[in-house]
């Protein structure tokens, strides 16, 4: 699973998701698009998730092996990762588990909610960027994952979509006539 708030989701979400899939030659990864991201609540305006998880959609749709999901935004609340791994180890028992997190979030899974439980239940692939490798948290079994570097943030995309410059090429096609579709981010 490859988790977060694509708020918009970007082609360096999709080139890290394509690159951990082929080289754990994986069955399929779920983008799967939290529903209210704990760590977001509060501090921004967070697009909503019906919105979010509809562009992740149109993202991934005819690329095999990538799949949208919309575990946390059927199950509601607030989203943890731990509770979302434990949900799909539920739904396929004894499948292997991957929590797919970019390495500038590997630093900082000390402070996510129950994180030591959610070592037990996956494997933690690590994409690097730039040949930066940096340290698992302990407790984990680790993968790592190079990927092109991108310098491509959600951040950006939004203040750009705000300020009326254009997302093309940022954005695969698909999702943004979709974010077009649906008049999100001012100006996209």
């Amino acid at each position: 699973m490859f988790g977060g708030t694509f708020d918009p989701v970007h082609l360096g979400h999709l080139v890290a998701a394509v690159n951990v899939r082929h080289d754990l030659e994986l069955d399929r990864l779920l983008l799967v698009v939290a529903s209210s991201p704990w760590q977001k609540t509060g501090k921004r305006q967070v697009t909503p998730a019906e919105d979010r998880f509809a562009v992740v959609q149109a993202a991934v749709e005819g690329v095999e092996g990538l799949e949208a999901s919309r575990l946390e935004i059927d199950r509601g609340g607030t989203s943890y990762t731990v509770d979302t791994l434990r949900e799909l180890g539920g739904r396929r028992p004894g499948a292997e588990l991957y929590l797919v997190v970019g390495s500038d979030l590997a630093g900082e899974l000390s402070t996510w909610d129950r994180i030591e439980q959610a070592s037990s239940l996956a494997t933690l692939v690590i994409v690097n960027r730039a040949g930066r490798r940096p340290t698992a948290p302990p407790g984990w079994r680790v993968r790592h994952v190079a990927i092109p570097a991108l310098e491509i943030s959600s951040t950006d995309l939004r203040a750009r979509a705000g300020d009326g410059r254009p997302l093309d090429f940022l954005v695969p096609s698909r999702a943004l006539r979709c974010i077009r579709d649906r008049g999100l981010y001012a100006g996209s």
